[in-house]
């Protein structure tokens, strides 16, 4: 499917294990649809969903990660213990980002296409995950009625930036961010759209500090189920403004940025970028559009090309 507008197809289909994988396609011959990305997973994965063994060697029924709220910030912490099992710091030729490589002897890379422009599919890893079936009922862990837990449904996505391991997000072409910024906008409109989410949120890490396990050029896509505490905080301070003055506070914050001038980086047509007033680490930056918008889906086509260039 062409994304009106972009220059960009989009080819969703099912790896081995029924995960999610989409390709963001801006080069030809894939773009024009004379040819198509590899769609078929040959690796032998069971379903994502499958029974899993105990200590014992019993088979139980799959859990999903949960959430357990902390009563003393009222704050729900997803917990996914599976995740110790993710793939860690692995060597390049045992790269799961990097394009297929056929006849190789590694063999269990996400991405069947032998070459991608973007790409983006279902953690194998997640820390959230909607299991069908599984409800949304929260339950009182060890018998005890203040500890509450409930599934961790939502969804979490890998978005590749490149094809090349030994890239980063700055070296990307203007061509192929404004691709990433279209693959963007769609996981943040169609998991918004799912009933059981309230926040998208796209973000990158980078470097084994914060917890980085492959080097690859990548990002994250989250899809809560509630709405996370910074961004509940925000939001609480953006409604008192509202109704003490009756204009929008990232309007106001945004005015009052470029009347000073002293922390603006750049401006472009749509877009400012600048230190924000009371930044909170070393180093800061807020890029924020000239329009008043509510998320990326609502960007238009020229806001798009100006964020990405």
């Amino acid at each position: 499917m062409l994304i009106e507008g972009s220059g960009v197809r989009r080819t969703s289909t099912r790896l081995a294990d029924g995960r999610e994988l989409i390709y963001f396609d801006d080069s030809e011959p894939y773009v024009s649809g004379g040819a198509t990305r590899r769609l078929d997973d040959p690796r032998p994965l069971a379903d994502r969903y499958s029974p899993v063994p105990d200590a014992d060697g019993v088979e139980q029924p799959f859990r999903g990660p949960e959430l357990r709220h902390d009563v003393l910030t009222g704050d729900w912490i997803p917990m996914a213990s599976h995740r110790m099992n993710r793939t860690f710091l692995p060597p390049k030729d045992a790269n799961p980002l990097a394009p297929a490589k056929p006849g190789a002897a590694y063999s269990d890379g996400e991405i069947p296409a032998e070459d991608y422009d973007v790409v983006v599919f279902e953690n194998r890893f997640p820390s959230l995950m909607t299991v069908p079936g599984a409800g949304d009922e929260p339950w009182q862990a060890d018998g005890e009625e203040i500890f509450t837990a409930r599934p961790a449904t939502g969804r979490c996505e890998v978005i590749c930036f490149s094809p090349d391991p030994d890239a980063s997000l700055k070296d990307v072409s203007p061509r192929r961010m404004r691709t990433i910024v279209e693959a963007w906008a769609d996981r943040t409109a169609e998991l918004g759209a799912l009933p059981e989410v309230e926040q998208v949120y796209v973000f990158e890490n980078r470097g084994k500090e914060i917890g980085v396990t492959l080097h690859h050029p990548h990002g994250q896509i989250y899809a809560f189920s509630y709405i996370t505490p910074r961004t509940r905080e925000m939001l609480v301070q953006a409604k008192a403004h509202r109704e003490r003055t009756g204009r929008l506070l990232g309007r106001d914050v945004l005015d009052a940025e470029l009347r000073a001038g002293t922390r603006v980086i750049l401006e472009t047509e749509h877009w400012v970028a600048y230190v924000p007033f009371a930044a909170r680490w070393p180093v800061e930056v807020h890029v924020a559009p000239r329009r008043d918008v509510p998320d990326l889906p609502a960007l238009t086509s020229e806001e798009r090309d100006d964020f990405a260039s």
